[in-house]
């Protein structure tokens, strides 16, 4: 999955008293040609799930099979800082509750492509204690957890656009 994993926000959502986990993780993927991709790992906890799948399709994003397409949705940061995730042609905008940090290398592969990979996984895909385990044992286990969501078909992908927020 992802050779180098940034800042995570596990935090609540907003709106509903702090009852919607939401977890939120940038990654860096190596492939064998060309320049690395940026990854936006979003899971939104079932309150809200089906919303947010409902404007992930409607920007375009697919289940996860194949080349990711391109979608209308755009991730913005501020400095290093995730601001959010606009999807529906600007139309629905979803935000992490605290702060995300993306890494120089997720920064230059964002930029470099002028895009960023984002998945969308379903309640339950990260794995409790992740975050307690050394980079080496937590990457593999989130791997194993996005394989097995990507396998049972329950994984959405796209290619959002990338740009500084101006607001």
């Amino acid at each position: 999955m992802a050779d180098d994993a940034d800042e995570t926000d596990e935090t609540d959502g907003p709106g509903d008293g702090g009852s919607v986990p939401m977890v939120w993780a940038l990654a860096v993927r190596a492939v064998e040609l060309g320049p690395p991709f940026a990854e936006l790992i979003v899971e939104i906890g079932p309150a809200l799930f089906a919303a947010f799948v409902d404007n992930a399709v409607d920007s375009g994003f697919v289940l996860a099979a194949g080349e990711p397409p391109a979608t209308t949705a755009v991730v913005e940061l501020a400095g290093s800082a995730l601001v959010r995730l606009v999807m529906v042609g600007g139309r629905q905008a979803w935000e992490p509750a605290s702060d995300v940090l993306a890494s120089p290398g997720w920064l230059t592969a964002a930029a470099g492509r002028r895009a960023v990979v984002v998945l969308v996984v379903p309640p339950g895909t990260w794995p409790p204690g992740l975050m307690d385990l050394d980079p080496a044992a937590g990457a593999e286990l989130l791997t194993r957890s996005l394989e097995s969501a990507r396998a049972a078909g329950a994984v959405l992908h796209g290619t959002a656009g990338y740009r500084r927020y101006e607001g």
